[in-house]
Parts: C-alpha cells; structure tokens; sequence
C-alpha cells in the first residue's frame, strides 16, 4: 500500500475521511464507472444511491481493494492511497458487508469470523468476542453453527458482526438489511448511529429509499456509472429520490378482483424433523394456495421457512406423499424435476449457487429448470437457448453483455431479475418465489411485482415468502405467518395489519384464535337464544 502525507494546516477543519476523484472502472461489455467523485466526512453516514447496474457496487469494491480503477484517486484521511488488496483496505480501518456473502459453507460461524481477523486472537477468544457484539447489537447468532445451516438473513448478520468486530474507521455497507426484519433493522440503525457518533464514517448502499432517509446525512446518486446529483436525503421524499435515480417515478401496482380458481397447491399436516441439529422442526403445516391469488407468508428468518422451501420444492423429499398436493396430485415424496413436470417454479432466496451457476453464462442457466431448449438425442439447441435468454433479457431490462455473460458478473439485483424472469417465463401454474425483491431498485421492484401480480390474473397460483411486509401487503391477497416451524391462520390482506402480523411473528396468533372463536360461540349462542325466544 503506497501513500504519500498531505497533513492539515493548523486551524484547518479536520480532511475528509474518503474522497474519490475521477474514478473510471472499464469492463469488455460495459463502463462501470466513469469519472466519479465522491467525499465523505468523519462520522457522516453517506449513502450511495442508483439502479441496479449503476456502479454502486464496483464503486465500493475499488475502495476496499477487491477492484482495482483504471483512473483516478483515492485519498483516505487526508492522503493520497494505492489500496491493492482487502488486506490493505483493512490496515487502514476499511471494513466491507458484501451483497453476496464471502463465507465457507462447512465452517461455523466463529471460525469464518477468525478467518478474517487479526491471528494474535484465539478462536475462544473470537468465539466469545462474537457472542458479546451479537447481544450488544441485537444480531443474535450462534457462533458455533456451520454456515451451511444459516439462512440468508442469518449470514447476513455473521457478515455484519464480522465487520463490527474489526472496529473500522470507515464502514461500507452493501444492501445490509436486505433480509433483516423491521425491529433488527433498528437495532442496527442504533449501531450504526453509535459508530457515526463516534467518528466512524459509513458508506451505506440501498434500494429502501425510507431506511436512506432515516439514518443518511448526505447521499450520491449514480445513474449509467455517472454522478447525476448530491444531496440530503432527510430533505427529500421517497418520490424526489427515486427521480434521482430512475429519472420518473416508479409506476403505481394495478390491482384486480381476484378469481379464484381450483386449489392447485394444498399442504395437509406437514410435520417434519429438522435435517440437522441447527434447523427448525416443521409442525403439522396446514394451508393451499389457488389458482389466480398470491398467498403471502410472512415470519422472522430462522423460523422454519428454509424448511418449507426445501419441503415444497423437492429439495427435501422426506414428507409423505400426500403432506404436499400439487394439482391434486400426491407430491411429498417427489424430486424437483417430478415436481417442474406438474406445473411447479422456484425462485430459491439465495441466487448465486442456488439459482444460478456462477460461472455459467446466463442462456445456459436456463437449463437448470427448463428443458424446451433440448431436442432429440439430449442436443442443445443453442440458437432457441440464446434468444429465449435474450427474451428475458430485453423483457426484464436486465442489465448484462448478452446471453453469454457469467451470472456471477451481474450485480446482485440485475441478477435476481434474470431468475424471476427466468422461472415466469416457463409459464408455471404454481410459482413459489423467497424473497423477489431483495437488493432490488425501486423501479426493478415495482416491475416484479407487476409480473408477479399479472401471473396471478392470468391464472397462475402464487407463493410468496418475504420478509418485507410492505411487499407482502402490497401484493398478497391472502398472509400466513411463520413461527418457529409453526403456521398461522389464513388472514385476508384487507384484515391485515402490521401490528397484527408483527404479533403473530413472535408466535403470538393463538390468543386471536380463541377470541375469534369465543366470539363465534357468543354469536351462535345469541342466534340460538333469539331462536328460542321467538317459538315460545
């Protein structure tokens, strides 16, 4: 790491902890990049804001080393940097949550956190560090679990603590609370806030346009790999910034009556052991979903729905056959393959390695769940595998080099456009989708959601597990909820509100049974009584 010292005079006000000057980062296919300034103070929480595919992301690996730009300077604390490596972003106080985690899947928790840190602390001693922050910042983990057991939401912490624990000077933070639940969310704008407070600058990329305005001081707004506007998002709406970002407003969701049609997915008294000592037992799981309605359910991550997933899809075959009907059909003891033949899709919550192949080019991702492609003899017809990919590409606004493009090379929203698109272009009459708009923009939201919600009026049945209760009241037409391996009653979007679904989160939906139901019984017992009244 080279560096050269520009010390302030006396009297000056302290230099900028980060300022980026004419950084340009080229790719074959696309200009990531291109001229781009950026300051951010001591203890300011300055977000970064644009499109999928704008350069947010390639932005911040250039200043934490992973990248290195094709021109311009860096200056960190006053002096001018080289940073050519994680490492040597890390010796001077730079700590990074990526979008697309960096952890072993076969280690646990505390041992992808020791990986990362200085070795003159034990495993013990990281081990016990971890807990500590984890209860301090309300991101509770345990540290002895293996990665592969985690959900998304729950490595998203071990990304956060392993972070934090690194006590940096300056933090960036990548679509950090994409799978978070509201109330962890603001426990980690406490955090985050406490870090500020104390001279710790934050760089902070998201799509949540209320979470900016909430905890940012300043904000850059980056549309095409170019700086297009600086401001104070406290003094803006969500409108004003999305017209930053986007140039328009996002269009307004059109919703329909619903016309409800047969029952095409029906889940009856599915009770499963978890697969391995960090999971979550599934208890007598009772709900359908229909043709022409999107059932939403809801939960805190960790509560069963990695299970559910895994049971629904065919992942997890171990469910009698007849705990999970699809299309009438008997399926509990069905692979995925079996189960795409009776109509099903699936969007998995995590993209890279679930839903897509990192290293194989988008048209031959599609072979992963679609077979119209192959012709007699098991050939692939490339030329109808290319222009499907395309298709998807145009239709989607997928922001890529083409049908040959590695899935690993798009940004982590342009990404789960592709996949979405991928899985409602097959035309499935059941689609279950986790998560679809997570490290999504705004207008790339507003857009999946659209589809999502056309699939439903043209007859297709629609499960979505979420953790973004806007999202779900915003296209569900019925919510379940999910808690520790448990499910709700069905409750009509119209009933739904947040402080009922917030309750029910934490498992508390029995006490609003039994009221309905007592309820139920004084009504019937006054019908019966004015029954009774009026023969004598």
């Amino acid at each position: 790491m080279n560096s050269s010292a520009t010390p302030d005079a006396p009297g000056q006000a302290p230099a900028p902890r980060l300022q980026l000057t004419g950084i340009t980062k080229r790719y074959p296919a696309v200009v990531a990049n291109s001229d781009v300034s950026l300051t951010v103070q001591p203890g300011e929480v300055h977000a970064v804001l644009g499109e999928n595919g704008a350069g947010k992301s390639t932005l911040m690996k250039i200043i934490y080393g992973a990248t290195r730009p094709d021109s311009g300077q860096v200056q960190f604390d006053g002096r001018a940097v080289h940073i050519r490596n994680p490492q040597e972003a890390r010796q001077l106080g730079i700590a990074m949550v990526f979008q697309h985690f960096s952890l072993f899947d076969t280690l646990t928790v505390a041992e992808n956190v020791w990986l990362g840190l200085d070795k003159s602390h034990s495993l013990a001693d990281v081990t016990r560090r971890i807990t500590a922050k984890a209860r301090e910042y309300g991101l509770d983990i345990d540290p002895l679990r293996p990665v592969h057991t985690l959900s998304v939401g729950e490595m998203q912490r071990v990304e956060i603590i392993r972070a934090l624990l690194t006590e940096p000077r300056l933090l960036i933070l990548d679509e950090p609370t994409s799978v978070l639940t509201p109330q962890a969310v603001e426990k980690l704008f406490v955090v985050l806030r406490k870090l500020a407070s104390e001279g710790c600058s934050i760089l902070y990329i998201s799509h949540k346009l209320h979470e900016i305005r909430a905890l940012c001081t300043a904000c850059t707004v980056l549309r095409g790999g170019k700086v297009t506007g600086v401001c104070d998002p406290r003094e803006e709406s969500n409108a004003s910034l999305s017209r930053l970002m986007i140039g328009a407003e996002p269009p307004a969701l059109e919703h329909r009556a619903v016309h409800v049609g047969d029952t095409v997915l029906r889940v009856e008294g599915l009770s499963l052991p978890r697969a391995d000592q960090f999971g979550v037992d599934l208890v007598d799981l009772q709900f359908e979903v229909r043709a022409g309605e999107v059932v939403g359910i809801a939960g805190v991550s960790g509560n069963g729905q990695k299970e559910l997933l895994y049971a629904l899809s065919g992942e997890d075959p171990r469910a009698q056959p007849a705990m999970v009907q699809l299309a009438g059909q008997s399926a509990g003891h069905l692979g995925p393959r079996q189960r795409r033949r009776l109509g099903l899709h699936f969007v998995p919550e995590e993209r890279l390695g679930r839903g897509a192949v990192p290293s194989m080019g988008l048209a031959h991702n599609l072979l992963l769940t679609r077979n119209d492609a192959v012709g007699g003899g098991g050939w692939i017809r490339m030329g109808v595998l290319q222009a499907q990919a395309q298709a998807i590409i145009g239709r989607f606004g997928v922001k890529a080099g083409g049908p040959h493009a590695a899935a690993q090379s798009l940004s982590g929203g342009n990404l789960q456009k592709y996949i979405v698109g991928r899985e409602i272009s097959a035309q499935p009459r059941l689609l279950i989708v986790s998560q679809p708009t997570w490290g999504v923009d705004v207008g790339a939201a507003q857009q999946i959601r659209s589809e999502i919600l056309a699939l439903r009026d043209a007859g297709c049945a629609v499960l979505v597990l979420s953790e973004e209760l806007e999202e779900l009241f915003d296209i569900s037409d019925r919510l379940y909820v999910m808690a520790k391996g448990r499910m709700s009653p069905s409750v009509d979007r119209a009933n739904a509100t947040v402080e009922r679904v917030g309750e029910w989160m934490s498992g508390l939906w029995h006490g609003d049974v039994q009221a309905h139901l007592a309820r139920n019984r004084t009504q019937l017992a006054e019908l019966d009584s004015g029954d009774t009244h009026a023969q004598t």
